[in-house]
């Protein structure tokens, strides 16, 4: 009889920015449908999720992926937490954007996420001078060459990780800080955008072991005249997409400003450091949108603009967010009645 090793990976209840939990469970036959994958359990005590008494919390498989580090029939199987007794985990908020991804369905909402994230190697960026900092802002967006680039090795690895475990990867490059880079994943709809962002980041830190990097996903990695990373967050509905949907890309725009504060909530912690009105940002307390404006909080893209349908670009979600709450934030606020944080 065949064996399958299944990795059950789940987001833990740390605060105030969560991280990824995994562990293996041997499984006898194939997967090939998420039934065959069976609910699991952890010790909630050791990932900020329950009290030492009743430390026990439930694992339920949602969606599995091909293993492209143990390869084979392997999976990788993204979870969601339950509490002992059967109800939602108060960390798991997949499950709230499963019902407004239901609710809102008719409005076929999609999303593309652009992760950002920085290499670190000896507390310090990747390839940066042991004392000291590398030459100013320039030449390394989208560069080549080995003055310019550090770090591409682990990036490559990961574009092919993501591509052999099947997920919707949309392409990588470097970014404007020196040892920075971005993935994008979509466009996709709201849950499977939230679980091919997490899963791509696991991935991302499971490299990292491989290669001795750390990943970081701070907002500000280096105080000073560099660039935050963010996750700026591309959405569209059908009726935006449809010809003339730029007036409902406007109208989106103006109900997003006026729930500013409590997105800027739910748009990761310390996203102030970032949001600055410098380095391609719009200042955390201001909201403005705009065509091609890259320091707006929205950007309009001269494509939408040019079709007059299209999408728009949320630059303001910082590079540590939660999907699964950003993307239920922007739906409920531009297809309902507003977002509460």
């Amino acid at each position: 009889m065949s064996h399958t090793i299944a990795e059950y990976i789940w987001i833990d209840g740390h605060e105030p920015t969560k991280g990824l939990r995994s562990k293996a469970k041997i499984i006898t036959g194939p997967v090939n449908r998420l039934e065959d994958l069976p609910d699991w359990g952890f010790d909630g005590s050791s990932t900020e999720q329950a009290e030492g008494h009743a430390s026990d919390c439930r694992l339920k498989p949602v969606r599995f992926v091909r293993d492209p580090f143990r390869g084979g029939d392997h999976v990788l199987v993204m979870c969601e937490v339950f509490t002992e007794d059967g109800r939602v985990h108060p960390s798991n908020t997949r499950a709230r954007l499963r019902e407004v991804s239901s609710a809102y369905a008719d409005h076929e909402p999609w999303f593309g996420i652009e992760q950002e994230y920085t290499l670190f190697q000896d507390g310090r960026p990747l390839g940066w001078p042991e004392h000291g900092y590398p030459g100013p802002q320039g030449p390394y967006y989208c560069a080549v060459g080995a003055r310019n680039i550090y770090g591409r090795e682990l990036v490559e690895a990961h574009l092919q990780a993501c591509l052999d475990a099947g997920l919707r990867i949309a392409g990588i490059n470097a970014e404007v800080m020196p040892s920075q880079w971005e993935f994008q994943v979509g466009p996709l709809g709201p849950l499977d955008a939230g679980d091919e962002l997490w899963l791509a980041r696991w991935m991302l830190h499971r490299l990292g072991e491989e290669l001795d990097i750390e990943v970081s996903l701070s907002p500000k990695p280096v105080k000073g005249d560099w660039n935050g990373a963010g996750a700026h967050t591309n959405f569209s509905t059908k009726a935006m997409r449809a010809p003339g949907g730029i007036r409902v890309i406007e109208e989106a725009c103006q109900k997003l400003g006026r729930t500013h504060e409590a997105h800027i909530k739910a748009y990761g912690y310390r996203n102030g450091d970032r949001l600055t009105g410098k380095h391609e940002t719009c200042d955390i307390h201001t909201f403005r949108y705009g065509a091609s404006d890259r320091g707006a909080s929205i950007r309009i893209p001269i494509a939408t603009t040019d079709a007059q349908a299209g999408y728009l670009e949320d630059r303001r979600p910082a590079a540590n967010m939660d999907p699964y709450l950003v993307a239920r934030a922007i739906i409920e606020t531009t297809c309902g009645n507003g977002f509460i944080a």
